[in-house]
């Protein structure tokens, strides 16, 4: 199995996974007289078996990851720690940015006035460019989990 099969089989786990949880609060609690219409107990035990599952592949994923190389001799794990971190980067300069054009109510001209302190377009501007960086970081990773084989 490759390594971009095996993230898909994961991500839908995970999305079961979810799913099973919000079926089990919608069932754990009914009206006294009442039925659940699905056996919580039974979801825990399915959900129980999801995560046993899900926690080998996971495990699995990550000693891939671990070992493999791009082309370029580039270990995986290095770009999925790049990714990670530019990824962080991008949201803490979006999240400022966000921050400047929060409206404060002002009810007559005699109230505060707020003046933005930082540059935004400066901002913006580095957030274009970990984008553009993230996108090619991303191709690169894509690319490459269809060609490495899952580790057993």
């Amino acid at each position: 199995m490759k390594l971009a099969e095996a993230l898909l089989i994961r991500s839908d786990m995970q999305k079961k996974l979810s799913q099973i949880k919000g079926r089990i609060r919608n069932n754990v609690k009914v009206q006294e007289g009442d039925t659940p219409s699905e056996d919580p107990n039974k979801l825990m035990l399915e959900s129980s078996q999801i995560i046993t599952e899900l926690t080998g592949l996971i495990e699995r994923i990550h000693r891939t990851n671990a070992v493999a190389t791009t082309d370029k001799g580039e270990s995986m794990l290095s770009l999925l720690v790049e990714r990670d971190t530019l990824e962080m980067r991008h949201k803490l300069l979006i999240d400022t940015i966000e921050a400047t054009h929060q409206e404060e109510d002002r009810y007559s001209p005699r109230e505060i006035r707020w003046d933005v302190i930082v540059s935004v377009s400066g901002l913006q501007k580095q957030a274009d460019d970990i984008a553009m960086k993230l996108r090619k970081i991303n191709l690169v990773i894509q690319s490459h989990n269809w060609q490495i084989e899952l580790i057993e």
